[in-house]
Protein backbone atom coordinates (compact mmCIF):
# COMPACT_ATOMS: atom_id res chain seq x y z
CA UNK A 1 0.00 0.00 0.00
CA UNK A 2 1.23 3.47 -0.90
CA UNK A 3 0.55 5.39 2.31
CA UNK A 4 0.98 8.78 0.64
CA UNK A 5 -1.29 8.15 -2.37
CA UNK A 6 -4.38 10.24 -1.81
CA UNK A 7 -6.74 7.71 -3.40
CA UNK A 8 -5.35 4.84 -1.35
CA UNK A 9 -5.56 6.97 1.80
CA UNK A 10 -9.23 7.74 1.12
CA UNK A 11 -10.03 4.08 0.42
CA UNK A 12 -8.20 2.99 3.57
CA UNK A 13 -10.00 5.47 5.79
CA UNK A 14 -13.39 4.75 4.22
CA UNK A 15 -12.89 1.02 4.71
CA UNK A 16 -12.34 1.56 8.43
CA UNK A 17 -15.01 4.26 8.82
CA UNK A 18 -12.43 6.81 9.95
CA UNK A 19 -13.18 10.53 10.02
CA UNK A 20 -10.65 13.31 10.57
CA UNK A 21 -10.78 15.12 13.89
CA UNK A 22 -10.09 18.84 13.84
CA UNK A 23 -9.73 18.89 17.62
CA UNK A 24 -6.86 16.38 17.38
CA UNK A 25 -5.12 18.34 14.64
CA UNK A 26 -5.17 15.44 12.18
CA UNK A 27 -3.56 16.13 8.80
CA UNK A 28 -2.10 13.12 7.00
CA UNK A 29 0.76 13.38 4.51
CA UNK A 30 0.04 12.70 0.86
CA UNK A 31 3.44 13.54 -0.66
CA UNK A 32 5.96 10.69 -0.62
CA UNK A 33 9.06 12.89 -0.48
CA UNK A 34 8.10 14.40 2.88
CA UNK A 35 8.24 11.35 5.19
CA UNK A 36 11.32 10.12 3.32
CA UNK A 37 13.15 13.41 3.83
CA UNK A 38 12.06 13.69 7.47
CA UNK A 39 13.33 10.20 8.24
CA UNK A 40 16.58 10.87 6.38
CA UNK A 41 17.10 14.06 8.39
CA UNK A 42 16.67 12.42 11.80
CA UNK A 43 20.11 10.77 11.92
CA UNK A 44 18.69 7.31 12.54
CA UNK A 45 20.64 4.06 12.29
CA UNK A 46 20.16 0.40 13.21
CA UNK A 47 21.06 1.12 16.85
CA UNK A 48 18.54 3.94 17.30
CA UNK A 49 15.26 3.89 19.17
CA UNK A 50 12.69 6.34 17.80
CA UNK A 51 9.72 7.86 19.58
CA UNK A 52 7.02 9.04 17.18
CA UNK A 53 3.96 11.02 18.29
CA UNK A 54 0.79 11.02 16.21
CA UNK A 55 1.66 8.44 13.55
CA UNK A 56 -1.60 8.96 11.66
CA UNK A 57 -1.84 6.11 9.15
CA UNK A 58 1.85 5.31 9.48
CA UNK A 59 3.56 6.78 6.41
CA UNK A 60 6.42 8.29 8.44
CA UNK A 61 6.41 5.26 10.75
CA UNK A 62 7.11 2.96 7.82
CA UNK A 63 10.11 5.08 6.80
CA UNK A 64 11.44 5.14 10.36
CA UNK A 65 11.04 1.38 10.69
CA UNK A 66 13.31 0.86 7.68
CA UNK A 67 16.10 2.82 9.37
CA UNK A 68 15.78 2.29 13.14
CA UNK A 69 16.24 -0.54 15.60
CA UNK A 70 12.86 0.15 17.16
CA UNK A 71 10.01 2.62 16.68
CA UNK A 72 7.47 3.34 19.41
CA UNK A 73 4.48 5.44 18.40
CA UNK A 74 2.18 7.19 20.84
CA UNK A 75 -1.27 7.76 19.33
CA UNK A 76 -4.19 9.42 21.09
CA UNK A 77 -6.97 8.47 18.65
CA UNK A 78 -8.25 4.94 19.23
CA UNK A 79 -10.14 5.17 15.93
CA UNK A 80 -6.77 4.66 14.23
CA UNK A 81 -6.16 1.32 15.93
CA UNK A 82 -7.54 -0.86 13.09
CA UNK A 83 -5.99 1.43 10.46
CA UNK A 84 -2.50 1.12 11.91
CA UNK A 85 -2.97 -2.61 12.45
CA UNK A 86 -3.42 -2.90 8.69
CA UNK A 87 -0.83 -0.43 7.44
CA UNK A 88 1.94 -1.55 9.78
CA UNK A 89 1.22 -5.25 9.60
CA UNK A 90 4.57 -7.04 9.39
CA UNK A 91 6.61 -4.16 10.79
CA UNK A 92 8.11 -6.17 13.63
CA UNK A 93 10.19 -3.32 15.06
CA UNK A 94 7.19 -1.02 15.50
CA UNK A 95 5.01 -0.79 18.60
CA UNK A 96 1.94 1.41 18.94
CA UNK A 97 1.04 2.77 22.37
CA UNK A 98 -2.42 4.31 22.55
CA UNK A 99 -2.58 7.20 24.97
CA UNK A 100 -1.88 10.88 25.54
CA UNK A 101 1.81 11.70 25.22
CA UNK A 102 1.34 14.70 27.52
CA UNK A 103 0.22 12.31 30.27
CA UNK A 104 2.91 9.74 29.54
CA UNK A 105 5.90 9.21 31.83
CA UNK A 106 8.61 9.60 29.19
CA UNK A 107 11.40 8.28 31.41
CA UNK A 108 9.43 5.14 32.22
CA UNK A 109 8.49 4.70 28.57
CA UNK A 110 12.11 5.03 27.46
CA UNK A 111 13.34 2.61 30.10
CA UNK A 112 10.73 0.03 29.17
CA UNK A 113 10.75 0.29 25.38
CA UNK A 114 14.30 1.35 24.44
CA UNK A 115 16.53 -0.49 26.90
CA UNK A 116 18.29 -2.29 24.04
CA UNK A 117 18.90 0.86 21.96
CA UNK A 118 22.16 2.80 22.19
CA UNK A 119 20.45 6.15 21.60
CA UNK A 120 16.92 7.55 21.53
CA UNK A 121 15.54 10.26 19.26
CA UNK A 122 12.16 11.79 18.51
CA UNK A 123 10.89 11.98 14.95
CA UNK A 124 7.30 12.97 14.25
CA UNK A 125 4.74 14.97 12.35
CA UNK A 126 3.41 16.63 15.48
CA UNK A 127 -0.25 17.58 15.87
CA UNK A 128 -0.26 21.38 15.86
CA UNK A 129 -2.40 21.64 18.99
CA UNK A 130 0.24 20.10 21.27
CA UNK A 131 3.42 21.49 19.72
CA UNK A 132 4.53 23.85 22.50
CA UNK A 133 3.88 21.63 25.54
CA UNK A 134 5.19 18.43 23.97
CA UNK A 135 8.40 20.03 22.70
CA UNK A 136 8.94 21.48 26.16
CA UNK A 137 8.58 17.99 27.65
CA UNK A 138 10.97 16.51 25.09
CA UNK A 139 13.83 18.96 25.61
CA UNK A 140 13.51 19.22 29.38
CA UNK A 141 13.47 15.44 29.82
CA UNK A 142 17.07 15.12 28.61
CA UNK A 143 16.18 11.69 27.20
CA UNK A 144 16.47 12.37 23.50
CA UNK A 145 19.68 12.97 21.61
CA UNK A 146 17.81 14.70 18.82
CA UNK A 147 14.26 15.88 18.13
CA UNK A 148 13.25 16.09 14.46
CA UNK A 149 9.66 17.20 13.98
CA UNK A 150 7.34 18.84 11.51
CA UNK A 151 5.47 21.76 13.07
CA UNK A 152 3.90 25.05 12.02
CA UNK A 153 6.43 27.26 10.30
CA UNK A 154 5.51 30.11 12.64
CA UNK A 155 6.51 28.04 15.68
CA UNK A 156 9.69 26.79 14.00
CA UNK A 157 10.75 30.37 13.38
CA UNK A 158 10.11 31.25 17.01
CA UNK A 159 12.28 28.37 18.15
CA UNK A 160 15.19 29.38 15.89
CA UNK A 161 14.81 33.16 16.30
CA UNK A 162 17.68 35.56 16.93
CA UNK A 163 17.74 38.43 19.41
CA UNK A 164 16.08 41.73 18.45
CA UNK A 165 13.52 40.03 16.21
CA UNK A 166 9.74 39.80 16.56
CA UNK A 167 9.91 35.99 16.77
CA UNK A 168 12.41 35.97 19.66
CA UNK A 169 10.68 35.26 22.96
CA UNK A 170 10.50 33.14 26.09
CA UNK A 171 9.85 29.95 24.10
CA UNK A 172 12.94 30.69 22.00
CA UNK A 173 15.09 30.94 25.12
CA UNK A 174 13.60 27.76 26.58
CA UNK A 175 14.22 25.69 23.46
CA UNK A 176 17.70 27.07 22.81
CA UNK A 177 18.70 26.60 26.44
CA UNK A 178 18.39 22.84 26.07
CA UNK A 179 18.97 22.28 22.35
CA UNK A 180 20.60 23.64 19.22
CA UNK A 181 17.73 24.07 16.69
CA UNK A 182 17.81 24.30 12.89
CA UNK A 183 15.02 24.63 10.33
CA UNK A 184 15.63 22.02 7.62
CA UNK A 185 12.88 22.61 5.03
CA UNK A 186 9.31 23.79 4.56
CA UNK A 187 6.31 21.66 3.62
CA UNK A 188 3.39 23.36 1.80
CA UNK A 189 -0.27 22.72 2.70
CA UNK A 190 -0.93 20.71 -0.48
CA UNK A 191 1.24 17.90 0.92
CA UNK A 192 -1.51 17.02 3.43
CA UNK A 193 -5.03 15.66 3.51
CA UNK A 194 -6.95 17.63 4.60
CA UNK A 195 -4.75 20.60 3.71
CA UNK A 196 -3.98 22.86 6.68
CA UNK A 197 -4.24 26.61 6.36
CA UNK A 198 -0.56 27.18 7.17
CA UNK A 199 2.84 26.11 5.88
CA UNK A 200 4.77 23.60 7.97
CA UNK A 201 8.49 23.34 8.66
CA UNK A 202 10.69 20.43 9.59
CA UNK A 203 13.02 21.36 12.42
CA UNK A 204 15.86 19.44 14.04
CA UNK A 205 16.92 20.15 17.61
CA UNK A 206 20.10 18.51 18.85
CA UNK A 207 20.39 18.17 22.62
CA UNK A 208 23.09 20.31 24.20
CA UNK A 209 25.64 18.53 26.37
CA UNK A 210 25.29 21.48 28.75
CA UNK A 211 23.32 24.77 28.78
CA UNK A 212 25.02 27.72 27.05
CA UNK A 213 25.65 29.38 30.42
CA UNK A 214 25.78 28.50 34.11
CA UNK A 215 22.96 29.58 36.42
CA UNK A 216 22.66 28.94 40.13
CA UNK A 217 18.86 28.75 40.04
CA UNK A 218 17.37 27.59 36.75
CA UNK A 219 13.80 28.09 37.95
CA UNK A 220 14.52 31.73 38.77
CA UNK A 221 16.33 32.15 35.45
CA UNK A 222 13.23 31.10 33.52
CA UNK A 223 10.99 33.27 35.69
CA UNK A 224 13.12 36.26 34.69
CA UNK A 225 12.87 35.28 31.03
CA UNK A 226 9.09 34.87 31.17
CA UNK A 227 8.62 38.18 32.97
CA UNK A 228 10.84 39.92 30.42
CA UNK A 229 8.61 38.82 27.53
CA UNK A 230 5.20 38.96 29.18
CA UNK A 231 5.25 42.71 28.56
CA UNK A 232 7.73 42.85 25.73
CA UNK A 233 6.91 46.43 24.75
CA UNK A 234 8.04 47.62 28.16
CA UNK A 235 11.63 48.13 29.18
CA UNK A 236 13.22 45.24 31.04
CA UNK A 237 13.29 47.23 34.28
CA UNK A 238 9.53 47.84 34.08
CA UNK A 239 8.72 44.29 32.94
CA UNK A 240 10.60 42.72 35.84
CA UNK A 241 9.10 45.15 38.33
CA UNK A 242 5.58 44.29 37.12
CA UNK A 243 6.20 40.56 36.67
CA UNK A 244 8.45 39.68 39.61
CA UNK A 245 8.24 42.69 41.88
CA UNK A 246 11.94 43.49 41.43
CA UNK A 247 12.60 47.20 41.94
CA UNK A 248 13.55 49.20 38.86
CA UNK A 249 16.69 50.48 40.55
CA UNK A 250 17.84 46.91 41.28
CA UNK A 251 17.46 45.81 37.67
CA UNK A 252 19.01 49.06 36.42
CA UNK A 253 22.06 48.53 38.62
CA UNK A 254 22.44 44.93 37.38
CA UNK A 255 22.17 46.07 33.78
CA UNK A 256 24.75 48.81 34.38
CA UNK A 257 27.17 46.18 35.72
CA UNK A 258 26.66 44.38 32.40
CA UNK A 259 27.24 47.62 30.44
CA UNK A 260 23.62 47.55 29.24
CA UNK A 261 21.18 50.45 29.17
CA UNK A 262 18.39 50.54 31.75
CA UNK A 263 15.98 51.20 28.84
CA UNK A 264 16.83 47.94 27.11
CA UNK A 265 14.04 45.47 26.33
CA UNK A 266 14.12 41.74 26.95
CA UNK A 267 14.24 40.86 23.24
CA UNK A 268 17.74 42.38 23.05
CA UNK A 269 19.30 39.98 25.58
CA UNK A 270 21.04 36.78 24.55
CA UNK A 271 20.71 33.57 26.54
CA UNK A 272 24.06 34.25 28.16
CA UNK A 273 23.00 37.78 29.14
CA UNK A 274 19.73 36.50 30.64
CA UNK A 275 21.79 34.01 32.65
CA UNK A 276 24.12 36.74 33.91
CA UNK A 277 21.23 39.06 34.74
CA UNK A 278 19.32 36.38 36.64
CA UNK A 279 22.44 35.64 38.67
CA UNK A 280 22.84 39.29 39.66
CA UNK A 281 19.13 39.66 40.50
CA UNK A 282 19.10 36.42 42.48
CA UNK A 283 21.89 37.76 44.63
CA UNK A 284 19.74 40.79 45.46
CA UNK A 285 16.67 38.79 46.52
Amino acid sequence: MNLTDINEIKNLLTRHGFRFSKSLGQNFLCAAWVPEDIADSAGIDEHTGVLEVGPGIGCLTAQLAQRAKKVVCVELDNALRPVLAETLDGAENVEIVFGDVLRTDLKALAAEKFSDCSRIVVCANLPYNITTPVLTEFVQSGLFECVTVMIQREVARRICAKTNTADYGAFTVLMQWYADPEILFDVPPNCFIPAPKVTSSVIRMVRRSAPPAVVADEKFFFSVVRAAFNQRRKTLTNALQNGLGIGREVTAAALADMCLSETIRGEALSLEQFAELSGKLKGEK
